[in-house]
């Protein structure tokens, strides 16, 4: 048997890192996955001999082609039917031991890296959440590190404005999950009402592909009004993200007539919630087929 080339060993031992500082700067694993594959096209033409540091080196390759990937993607959301949300990730329940990481990848952060620009989105997730030198960030953007030091400032100031501002734990999150789910399913509509902030907002991404709201519901009224026709799906708890979050599987018979069986119900959407303050202020449903393929899998993220 062949053994591996120390290239493709390197590649390999840190292509879960790789995976996910392209899936946090892209909210994509489709076009994540295709960051990797230029990242590899372009480390398997290095002169080993050459290379100190094999994962920063690797990490500077992805985060350039993150980067250029960013800005067409951009252009695409621009075109995007309805609200757009991350592309939903299983993960494993050691995921959300590691807190920074957990929360890195949840829903609700992601949506605030959108916020950013892109130069800014890169060097926020490689220096707060891997730690990685001024230095190497430097190198990874090509700037210089005084400038990735203002740019971090910057973008750490404009996450902190945006983020929830309390600490949620596990298990806060799967109770107010389970309490959620059960609401939802028997109907109990004055609980969803305790349950849910006055300014609760539902985003909705359908992506023009199966039926959602084009703008975001706001208000508990009209939200819990759209979360009572949800009795005909079937809730299943998993791990999204990093945290607790509802895969929400229906008959097939109305998308798709030769899927139509009991013993295989297709997943319709994903839920997942943001909590501030003991109430529900965030609902996120992925509902885009084309978004829902890795839920029958667990995708490996790590730091």
């Amino acid at each position: 048997m062949t053994e591996p080339d120390p290239a493709t060993e390197a590649f390999i031992a840190h292509r879960n890192l790789l995976f996910t500082v392209a899936y946090e700067m892209l909210a994509s694993a489709s076009d994540a996955e295709d960051v990797l594959q230029e990242t590899w096209l372009r480390w398997a033409d290095i002169d080993q001999d050459t290379v100190r540091d094999a994962r920063a080196f690797l990490v500077r390759i992805t985060t350039r082609q993150a980067l250029t990937r960013l800005r067409t993607v951009r252009r695409r959301k621009e075109s995007y039917v309805g609200p757009w949300l991350p592309e939903p990730l299983l993960t494993s329940p050691d995921v959300a031991e590691d807190f920074e990481l957990a929360d890195s990848v949840s829903m609700a952060m992601l949506l605030v890296l959108e916020t950013l620009a892109p130069t800014e989105r890169a060097v926020f997730v490689l220096r707060d959440v891997f730690d990685l030198a001024y230095d190497e960030i430097a190198q990874a953007v090509e700037k210089t590190p005084s400038a990735v030091r203002q740019i971090a400032h910057r973008a750490r100031a404009h996450v902190a404005a945006r983020r929830p501002r309390e600490v949620v734990s596990p298990d806060q999150s799967r109770d107010a999950l389970a309490a959620f789910q059960q609401a939802v399913e028997t109907g109990d509509l004055q609980r969803l009402l305790d349950m849910i902030a006055p300014d609760v907002v539902l985003l909705t991404d359908g992506g023009g592909v199966v039926r959602a709201a084009l703008e975001p519901v706001v208000g508990a009224e009209p939200v819990i009004n759209v979360l009572s026709r949800l009795t005909s799906a079937t809730f299943h708890p998993a791990q999204v993200n990093g945290h607790p979050a509802l895969i929400l599987r229906t008959d097939a018979a109305e998308d798709d007539p030769e899927n139509n069986s009991e013993n295989n119900p297709k997943i319709d959407s994903v839920l997942a919630l943001r909590l501030e303050a003991g109430l529900i202020t965030g609902i996120y449903a992925v509902r885009n087929p084309e978004k829902l393929s890795r839920l029958t899998h667990e995708t490996p993220v790590n730091r």
